[in-house]
């Protein structure tokens, strides 16, 4: 083979291939999305966010909630009809309140039932999301988070108490003025949770328990398990669907030379790992 052969071939192995791969795990996706949806009788929606290699040289790109995922989802619900139910995976670490908040509003308007799928973890905006749905359905091991506002690096929850434990002539305009708008952060996001567990328990229950998800009593990261959401009475089922896992492994995370995790993809038996004689 002479040198402009191999040239062609290297740039179909590193260029054309990974575009056949993509594709297939596209239909893939399709696929097993369109058999829940039949067996369910619902709209199923997916917002997953994962460092996906999805360029032609294969750079990870970190996901989050943000405006163009609100406008999708937004036009799946206008899509579907008011008498079908809507199944919505969610895997994301958060992202924008005005993005999350146009979802959740939406979500909690359908008059059909609302079901919100959590294999791993939904926090911070994703947590926003699950909770405007009827049930939340999520691995024994998955999470949800607090909802505290976030401004810039700080959580508006932190600015404000510094700048009470400061007199006031120690405080710069600029941290007031930030202070001023974590006020009204908390304040805003506290009254929209409560709006949207308002339909789940009583008025007083609703408000305390949207207190506890914003005022920063936890840090952003805190990771609130099924038997702490179980407490707090909401519509926690933990028997996740096996599809949504199959789903989640066709969301692949790019591939590293030396693998951080290993182990045999197998379901195991007792007798598997019996030991031989």
């Amino acid at each position: 083979m002479d040198f402009s052969g191999i040239f062609w071939l290297l740039f179909f192995v590193f260029t054309v291939w990974p575009m056949f791969k993509q594709q297939n795990i596209e239909r893939a996706r399709l696929r097993l999305i369109q058999q829940f949806e039949q067996k369910r009788g619902s709209r199923l929606i997916t917002m997953i966010h994962r460092q996906e290699a999805i360029s032609l040289l294969g750079v990870p790109i970190s996901r989050y909630i943000n405006i163009e995922d609100s406008e999708h989802i937004l036009r799946a619900i206008r899509l579907t009809p008011d008498d079908m139910p809507i199944d919505l995976v969610l895997h994301t670490p958060g992202g924008l309140v005005l993005a999350s908040e146009q979802i959740a509003h939406a979500l909690m308007r359908h008059p059909a039932k609302v079901t919100v799928f959590v294999p791993h973890y939904a926090m911070s905006g994703g947590t926003m999301i699950a909770l405007a749905a009827d049930e939340i359905v999520m691995d024994c091991n998955a999470v949800l988070g607090p909802v505290d506002p976030q401004l810039g690096q700080y959580p508006a929850a932190s600015i404000l108490k510094a700048v009470k434990q400061k007199s006031i002539d120690r405080v710069d305009d600029n941290t007031l003025i930030m202070a001023d708008i974590a006020e009204k952060a908390i304040k805003q996001v506290e009254d929209f949770v409560a709006r949207l567990l308002s339909d789940k328990m009583d008025a007083e229950k609703a408000r305390e328990l949207a207190k506890m998800l914003t005022e920063g009593r936890w840090t952003h990261d805190y990771p609130i398990t099924c038997d702490k959401l179980k407490e707090m009475n909401l519509p926690i089922n933990p028997d996740l669907p096996p599809e949504i896992f199959e789903l989640m492994e066709l969301y692949p995370q790019p591939a590293q030379r030396r693998p951080s995790v290993q182990y045999i993809p197998l379901p195991y038996g007792r007798e598997d790992t019996k030991k031989p004689a």
